[in-house]
This record gives structure tokens, C-alpha cells and sequence, in this order.
């Protein structure tokens, strides 16, 4: 069974390979190919991953090219975790929107626009590729914003399926405050990637989300970076990306005080790699926690294993609306429990959603139909229209500048802005 990773290059890598070498059972892969146009970045990954499968007694040959073409060929899944401009981007992203007094994050308001821009077209040129050489393939997407490469993904008939750590990191710190199994609990968890809630959480089948958070609702709301009374007044765990849009003024002021998540992330990454350059190491390090995608192996193990095992679990992901959620349109892209079998996912029902909620689901949902037209087919004032469709952003002299910085600070990575 062949894996590829697109994006074979990336410091998150070595969290991969670490669930791959101690869920083998699951996931029995005979060869996995890392891709990446840094070469040398890749070989020095690369060198990383094939010396964990070996201390691990893992049989997976590990392949590295720069070649999508030849990493894609005969592959079962290709897994897509590229960044498009590398954290010097992702600086932009989160440092422009707090200069005109927005929120600064890589994957929501403008910054997660700017992201979308770079990132869509290229992806959906690697999905070409999939197509030709690999046309039996799934494509696994955990490329932010994912919602929006999914959904552009999905929009020009590619087998794929968007997955993102938010739920799975959850079912772990619930099944921890109750002491219980992470296989014992399953989530009422509905919305967007990255605009989530988590409306019940099943222990057994029992709903014990009242319970929690009378036991743990402070703890619970630390997590989210959310006050403890609004948690115990909407009675639902909001993700920590709606921090963004509940506080949306203090987290600019913070965000201003302090040097930017890029820029903790590139100085984590240069430690990382100098790691990996270490022929010693050969386990994950430490300081790959702090990396963020707390989980993600766990979870990407688990949707390729469904996916080729034709299993029927439960599991959240990122697939077409198609009238679950029955106030949006039917090719949104939405985040939500479904059954996963070798035909791909299929959302599980969907208790109705109270106006709090689906008022802002259907916000962003707009948001994200013009952000994907605008990564599309380009042009200023689509991006404009997509930020002033934002919820984060919403004013029109505050859109029209933005669109024109965010334009102009992504030029060499927008094919349509250097024409």
C-alpha cells in the first residue's frame, strides 16, 4: 500500500510517520513518497522518516522527489500539508489584517483569505496530477483553510475529502476529564472547518456534555480561550477558532503585544530540522508538540485505513453540505460526523442548529463561496467582496484597502496579479 505526502518536507512530517510506525496494524503501508519542491529540505526530512520506520522495525520504503508526476504514481492516498510562501507568508497573513485592526490568524479572515488566494490554484494543479497518475487515489486535504480547498476540490470532481485535528483533539482532552477511553466518546460536532461546536458528547451513547461542564467547564473554557461564563451560557464547547470571532478586540490587542505565531513556528521549524539533520535522532522530538497538529496522525491513520478498509466508522471530516444542514447550499463544504467507507464519506444526521450558531455558519459559508471565486478567477475586487462578506472584516473602505495590501503583498505567488 503506497502513501504520498504532498508536502513531504514539512516539519509536521515526523508526526505523521510516528502514527504510522505505532499503528502499522491499521495502516499496513509497504511504501511511502514524501514530495516537496525544497530539495534539501526534504532530503534532511526524508533521512528523519526513513530513521524512525527503521527504529520503529516499520518495512515502508520511504521515497523523496520534487516530482509530483512520479511521488503520486500508484498511490492508494495522496495527502496534501503544503504551505504555498512558507512561513514568510504566513507572517503576512497574520501581521497585515492587525495593522488595519482586524484579527491576525493564518486559516480565518484575511489572512485566511490571503492563504486560500495562494493556495487553491496550486492544489488543484497537484489534483490534476493525482487524476492522471493515480486516478483511483483518495485525496486526504489538511492544507488550510481546508474548508475552501475542499470545497474547490470536490467542485472540479476530485475524490476527496478535507480533514482537520479540532475533533479529534477534543474526543481526547473529553475522554481524559472522565477517565475513560478516546473510543468511548463521540461528538456532536457541528459546523465549518475551523467554526465549530461541539453540541453534545456522547460516552457510551449517553449525552454527559451537561455533566462536563459542570465538572471541568473552567478547565474546558481555559482550552478555548473562551470565558467560562459564556461556555456555561451557550451550553455547547465552541472551537477555539471562534475566540476569533467571540473576542475579536481583546485577541487583536494581544495579538499586537506579542511577536506573531509565524514567527514562533519559523524559529520552531529551524530547531526541527536541525534536529532531523542529527543521524542520532530517530524518534519524534519533543519540541514537535509544541508544532501544533496535536493528534493529526491519529486521525489521518484513521480516515485512510476506513477509506481503503471499507470500515463504515464514524469519523468528522470535511465533505459536500448536500442538504445536511438545510439552510446552506447544497455544495458548501462543512465539518460534521460521517461514515466512512471505501465510497468516501457520508454525513451522518444533523439535530437542527440553533439560530446563535447557524447564523453564523451561513455568514462565513458566504464568505467562503466568494473566497473560492475569488481564488478561482482572481481580480481585487473578488477579494474584496470575500472580505467584505467576512464577518472579521465587514466594512467596505476597510475591504477595499485590504484587498489592495493583501493583493500586493502575494503578488509573486498570484499568477493573475503579475499579469
Amino acid at each position: 500500500m503506497k502513501l504520498a505526502v504532498v508536502g513531504g518536507g514539512s516539519t509536521y512530517t515526523p508526526e505523521l510517520v510516528d502514527g504510522f510506525a505505532r499503528l502499522r496494524d491499521e495502516l499496513p503501508l509497504t511504501e511511502i513518497a514524501l514530495i516537496d519542491p525544497d530539495v534539501r529540505r526534504l532530503e534532511t526530512v526524508a533521512g528523519m522518516t526513513r530513521r524512525m520506520l527503521a527504529h520503529a522495525g516499520h518495512p515502508a520504503k520511504v521515497v523523496a522527489t520534487a516530482s509530483v508526476e512520479e511521488g503520486v504514481a500508484g498511490a492508494g492516498t495522496v495527502l496534501l500539508q503544503l504551505r504555498v510562501g512558507g512561513q514568510a507568508a504566513r507572517e503576512v497573513d497574520e501581521t497585515l489584517p492587525l495593522e488595519c485592526g482586524c484579527v491576525g490568524q493564518e486559516t480565518t479572515g484575511a489572512g485566511g483569505l490571503a492563504k486560500a488566494l495562494r493556495t487553491v490554484p496550486v492544489v488543484l494543479d497537484i489534483a490534476e496530477k493525482v487524476r492522471r497518475h493515480a486516478p483511483d487515489a483518495w485525496i486526504v486535504d489538511f492544507t488550510n483553510p481546508v474548508g475552501i480547498v475542499t470545497r474547490a476540490l470536490l467542485q472540479a470532481g476530485h475524490r476527496a475529502i478535507g480533514l482537520c485535528n479540532v475533533a479529534i483533539g477534543f474526543q481526547r482532552r473529553f475522554a481524559a476529564h472522565l477517565g475513560v477511553a478516546p473510543e468511548r466518546i463521540s461528538l456532536g460536532h457541528v459546523g465549518l472547518n475551523h467554526l465549530t461546536w461541539e453540541r453534545a458528547v456522547h460516552l457510551d451513547g449517553v449525552d454527559v456534555l451537561p455533566r462536563l461542564l459542570e465538572s471541568h467547564g473552567e478547565e474546558i473554557a481555559r482550552d478555548v480561550g473562551l470565558p467560562a461564563g459564556l461556555v456555561h451560557r451557550l451550553g455547547v464547547v465552541p472551537s477555539y477558532y471562534l475566540r476569533y470571532f467571540y473576542e475579536h478586540d481583546l485577541v487583536v490587542e494581544e495579538q499586537r503585544a506579542k511577536p506573531s505565531r509565524a514567527a514562533e513556528v519559523a524559529a520552531m521549524e529551524a530547531a526541527l530540522l536541525e534536529m532531523y539533520a542529527d543521524p542520532s535522532v530517530n524518534t519524534k522530538p519533543g519540541l514537535l508538540g509544541e508544532r501544533g497538529g496535536a493528534f493529526y496522525s491519529e486521525a489521518a491513520v484513521a480516515l485512510i485505513a476506513s477509506l481503503l478498509g471499507d470500515r463504515g466508522d464514524t469519523q468528522v471530516v470535511n465533505l459536500r453540505n448536500d442538504g445536511t444542514l438545510p439552510f446552506l447550499p447544497g455544495d458548501a463544504v462543512i465539518e460534521v460526523p460521517a461514515e466512512i467507507t471505501a465510497t468516501g464519506a457520508a454525513a451522518l444526521p444533523v439535530d437542527p442548529v440553533e439560530p446563535l450558531f447557524a447564523g453564523l455558519i451561513a455568514h462565513v459559508t458566504a464568505y467562503e463561496t466568494l473566497a473560492l471565486e475569488a481564488a478561482l478567477h482572481g481580480g481585487t475586487e473578488r477579494v474584496a467582496d470575500a472580505l467584505l462578506a467576512h464577518p472579521l472584516v465587514g466594512r467596505a473602505s476597510l475591504s477595499q484597502e485590504l484587498a489592495r495590501r493583501l493583493v500586493d503583498a502575494n503578488r509573486r505567488h498570484l499568477p493573475w496579479a503579475t499579469a
